[in-house]
């Protein structure tokens, strides 16, 4: 997939900053369609089917956590969030209802840029050879190639960086992983500035798959538990 053939939706109430985005993406190659509110974006969304989603928190109708919720639940979208720099809160809460990463206000459009084809080439990486099919660990039930997850026969959501992380590993189960080199290998950050991103995915996949699932090793970081 092209960039020109890549689809942004914009979702952002100050027509100023909306307009500025809008237009570099555009510059940059991207078709970029814009909302301002939570309603028109969600309907937006399901109607563009955009490949990544922009989103800011703060919007009129209902907030942009509540847009990445109902959007995430229709079908497992890309969202680069927009955030005030001082508020913790709103982000934790963002990561953990499907965002797969944020960029923080003020954001110079080279950051922006940046980040949002870091999270596309992650969603576009081929499947790793996982052997000819589905591997099994306790409950679950992980297909990389088709990247569907199964619980107790049951399928479970995640997002495409959830399902990176958990693929990430995966492939290294018994191994102690360190917040950066996750970072570096699911999200492709050569530093490690974002610790609390891989914490609040770790989170959100013990949410969705166990809490017994992934183990913290404190001090150093995570490991995939071996099936019992």
């Amino acid at each position: 997939m092209t960039e020109n053939e890549t689809r942004v939706l914009v979702v952002e109430d100050e027509p100023t900053i909306a307009r500025a985005v809008a237009d570099r993406l555009a510059a940059e190659g991207f078709a970029v369609e814009v909302a301002a509110d939570g309603p028109s974006a969600v309907e937006r969304a399901r109607a563009y089917e955009p490949h990544i989603v922009v989103l800011d928190v703060m919007l009129p109708g209902f907030d942009g956590l509540e847009v990445c919720r109902r959007v995430q639940a229709e079908r497992p979208v890309p969202v680069l969030m927009l955030t005030a720099r001082d508020d913790e809160t709103d982000l934790l809460v963002g990561l953990g209802v499907g965002a797969d990463d944020y960029v923080t206000k003020p954001f110079s459009m080279r950051e922006l840029v940046a980040r949002l084809r870091a999270v596309l080439r992650r969603v576009e990486r081929p499947p790793m050879d996982d052997g000819g099919g589905p591997v099994r660990v306790g409950d679950l039930e992980v297909d990389q190639r088709a990247r569907r997850v199964r619980r107790d026969g049951g399928e479970v959501h995640l997002t495409p960086t959830e399902f990176d992380l958990l693929a990430c590993l995966l492939r290294n189960r018994g191994t102690v992983l360190t917040r950066a080199v996750l970072l570096e290998q699911v999200w492709d950050w050569a530093d490690a500035s974002g610790t609390r991103v891989v914490d609040s995915h770790v989170k959100a996949l013990r949410r969705k798959l166990g809490q017994e699932l992934i183990r913290t090793v404190h001090g150093v970081g995570y490991s995939l538990e071996a099936a019992q």
